[in-house]
């Protein structure tokens, strides 16, 4: 269900249209068997008022008289002489007027009508087959009336096409069901504003859901709650409460490790320097002391680096960044790293090339590219970085010539604490296996895309991070 709005207009117009369908349904049969009984009612009604015109009981010749296409009558009297008929009327007897009951053939006018309210259902019917009848001439289905003149001895018939008077029928009940036909749309317009209207305060809701920054956590108000969204209001800041007092202890945990974490470790190197000074201990057997404070501090650094900021609370903190002078920042930064190997680094690209970022993050993500290239590239190896600007992007490609990542560990080594080959690493370097985790932590955090290679130009690993331009609204 992709919108309850018209979820719920579909809905209310089905059981509309449906109930309204059944209603004409049974209003058009009604319809239709009342305007067919007015028709049978004229009928009758002409043959009484032709009962009642004065025409001689014996006349000289039969009489034709002009009378609308769609109706006819005749007049015969008892012998089957045609006394008079219409002139759209067969010159021929449609039916044997005597084989009728003498009750039937005694019925007549105001008679008729008095007595049928007297008679029993059964009785009734009866009157109504012999005063009604369908009979077929001149290529079309009439309805006649019979009606008998005991006065003059004769018998009136009139008749009317039955094709005329149900098109008549259908265009009376028509125009009566159009109005609910064409009342639909307009329904489907009140209801649509309707439920536009009654869903207002959930649009207002999401519009302040949608509008609250990263570090907003202000329990949600709106001016005039519904009853339905009550208890939604109250579970949303509920949740933004627990989400506010969890933020917290996790910005204090974070204060605390890096307090209680760092001090410890700045203790163990002063203690390393003070054992240094004494004679009867080597470099060697200081060393192993001194790499595992080395990387209990690296290990400390990255985690407090990977927790450091949400990528909510990093988007917030975002502004226009210079990305090749970043580069260059780091680079002289953790130039002794390349030095001791006596490894070649360089650096190309566009040197104006802006990117929307937290200054931090940026450095802290390119620190640990270079580091894992300084690690994994031998001795007098190479490493080298481009930054090139795009259509609607910036790229940033670290490139080293150390023996790479095979291709089926390019989505494991962004997991937490994964290595390749796990801690006895072929290099022999040390690691904890966070490095590419954070780098893709940043990642995520400005919106940007990263892609493991083999490289082409040094022959080892090639990161390719693709950064949103600040022209880029995508």
């Amino acid at each position: 269900m992709k919108s309850i709005r018209t979820y719920l207009l579909l809905a209310l117009l089905a059981t509309i249209t449906l109930v309204s369908f059944l209603s004409v349904l049974q209003g058009y049969r009604a319809s239709i068997d009342k305007v067919d009984e007015l028709f049978d009612e004229r009928l009758k009604s002409l043959a009484e008022i032709i009962v009642h015109a004065n025409y001689d009981t014996v006349p000289r010749k039969e009489r034709v008289l002009h009378a609308k296409p769609n109706v006819f009558f005749q007049i015969w009297s008892d012998n089957k002489t045609l006394l008079a008929r219409s002139e759209n009327a067969p010159t021929s007897l449609l039916f044997d007027l005597h084989k009728t009951d003498q009750l039937k053939a005694d019925l007549s006018g105001k008679a008729l009508s008095s007595m049928s309210r007297k008679l029993t259902p059964a009785r009734m019917q009866e009157v109504e087959q012999h005063g009604y009848r369908d009979v077929n001439f001149n290529q079309f289905r009439w309805r006649t009336f019979v009606l008998r003149d005991k006065t003059l001895h004769r018998w009136v018939v009139t008749g009317e096409r039955v094709d005329l008077r149900f098109g008549l029928a259908d265009t009376i009940v028509s125009a009566a069901i159009r109005p609910t036909v064409l009342a639909i749309p307009i329904a489907a317009i009140i209801i649509w504003l309707a439920i536009g209207f009654g869903l207002r305060p959930l649009k207002q809701l999401t519009q302040q859901l949608s509008n609250k920054k990263a570090d907003d956590l202000t329990p949600v108000v709106l001016k005039e709650t519904p009853i339905e969204l009550t208890q939604l209001i109250t579970t949303t800041n509920d949740l933004l409460s627990r989400l506010n007092d969890a933020f917290s202890r996790e910005k204090q945990f974070s204060a605390d490790a890096a307090h209680e974490l760092r001090t410890p470790i700045s203790a163990l190197n002063v203690q390393m320097y003070n054992l240094k000074q004494k004679k009867n201990l080597s470099e060697n057997e200081l060393r192993p002391l001194a790499d595992g404070i080395k990387r209990m501090g690296h290990v400390v650094e990255q985690i407090l680096s990977l927790y450091r900021n949400t990528p909510d609370q990093a988007s917030s903190q975002q502004r226009d960044i210079n990305l090749y002078t970043v580069a260059q920042q780091v680079i002289a930064n953790e130039y002794s790293q390349f030095d001791i190997k006596n490894q070649e680094i360089s650096l190309t690209g566009d040197q104006v090339v802006p990117i929307k970022g937290d200054l931090f993050a940026l450095e802290t993500l390119i620190q640990n590219l270079l580091i894992n290239a300084a690690k994994y590239s031998p001795e007098n190896g190479r490493i080298h970085i481009s930054i090139l600007q795009q259509a609607n992007s910036v790229c940033l490609t670290v490139e080293d010539s150390g023996e790479g990542i095979p291709a089926e560990d390019y989505e494991r080594v962004f997991e937490r604490f994964y290595r390749v080959g796990g801690d006895q690493h072929a290099s022999g370097e040390a690691g904890c296996g966070l490095g590419l985790a954070i780098v893709k932590h940043i990642v995520v955090m400005h919106g940007a895309s990263i892609k493991l290679a083999r490289s082409d130009l040094l022959g080892g690993l090639s990161v390719r991070v693709t950064f949103k331009g600040v022209n880029d609204d995508g």
